[in-house]
């Protein structure tokens, strides 16, 4: 008997399927693996999958089958630096935690995440955490910074994770939705979705003082059911996104405030770093593109693992 479910987790080889209202633990078949799928891991959390039971009225099954993903987001994988490790698919919106110290968020991990979500047309918020413990400088900075990305569009939340009052907008925008919170170890996402729901009591960890960086407490990609039809995915803290299948000149397409004006340059293939008659160099002049922005897209073509 064939059955339909929604993946839950993924542990490399074993899959937690959700199928009317029971979880099955389920494989793959070996050939499955590689059947023109160019990513480390066939099957991720979201996917809506067919699968079928080894033995009927048991919760072991094999998964044979995958349908359309409307979207996904991914990172590079671990062992093997030029393919990729899809993080979840068929998202909603995606979360970001932010912080500014303990660990401290950098634009250029933020812009990362913005042009991979917007790649793939997944809708992207940013959250700023912990700002209790900021000083009025750092307050300061944390503002300007979320001026920078309201300024270009981007919906922007400060929240206190374990405070659940200033989580009423998150909550809101969660309803009837399949939500996906990241960022670096540490900043709160585990946290955040123990403050919304407390039953689900996901595990969480200090943040090292000597190093500034979060111990790693999600090891894998996890969905969660909540209240209101809502659906949670918990990621690992990740270091860096990857963004595919992308040309060079397609880059500045995913930076919203480079794609109302890009098509004023004088040249049709310019890639707005010291060609003449740039428009998108005139407005970095201007203070019209932040600088931060700016210095983030010509990192990203510069590196040239997220291109084909």
């Amino acid at each position: 008997m064939i059955k339909q479910g929604i993946v839950y987790c993924s542990t490399g080889s074993r899959y937690k399927v959700k199928s009317e209202e029971r979880f099955y633990t389920c494989g793959i078949k070996g050939k499955f693996r590689i059947k023109g799928i160019k990513s480390t891991n066939p099957v991720a959390v979201g996917d809506r999958v067919s699968f079928v039971l080894e033995k009927e009225g048991e919760d072991i099954g094999v998964i044979n089958g995958i349908e359309p993903r409307a979207n996904y987001i991914v990172r590079k994988s671990v062992n093997l630096s030029k393919q990729i490790h899809i993080i979840a698919s068929n998202i909603d919106q995606a979360f970001l935690m932010i912080t500014l110290k303990t660990p401290p968020t950098y634009p250029a991990f933020i812009d990362r995440f913005l042009v991979t979500a917007r790649a793939y047309q997944i809708e992207a918020i940013l959250v700023f955490n912990k700002i209790d413990i900021y000083s009025e400088e750092e307050l300061t900075s944390l503002h300007e910074m979320r001026k920078v990305y309201e300024n270009i569009g981007y919906k922007c939340v400060e929240v206190i994770a374990k405070d659940k009052s200033s989580l009423k907008e998150i909550q809101g925008s969660m309803q009837g939705k399949v939500s996906m919170f990241s960022g670096h170890s540490g900043v709160g996402k585990s946290t955040l979705v123990n403050t919304l729901s407390p039953g689900l009591s996901l595990k969480t960890a200090a943040v090292s003082l000597q190093h500034q960086q979060g111990q790693h407490t999600t090891t894998f990609a996890e969905m969660y059911d909540m209240e209101n039809d809502a659906k949670i995915i918990d990621t690992p803290g990740i270091k860096g996104f990857g963004v595919v299948d992308m040309l060079p000149i397609e880059l500045a397409g995913y930076f919203p405030e480079f794609l109302d004006l890009k098509e004023k340059c004088k040249f049709n293939n310019c890639l707005h770093i010291n060609e003449p008659d740039c428009i998108i160099i005139e407005a970095l002049e201007a203070g019209i593109i932040a600088e931060s922005r700016y210095k983030s897209y010509l990192q990203l073509l510069e590196d040239d693992t997220p291109y084909r």
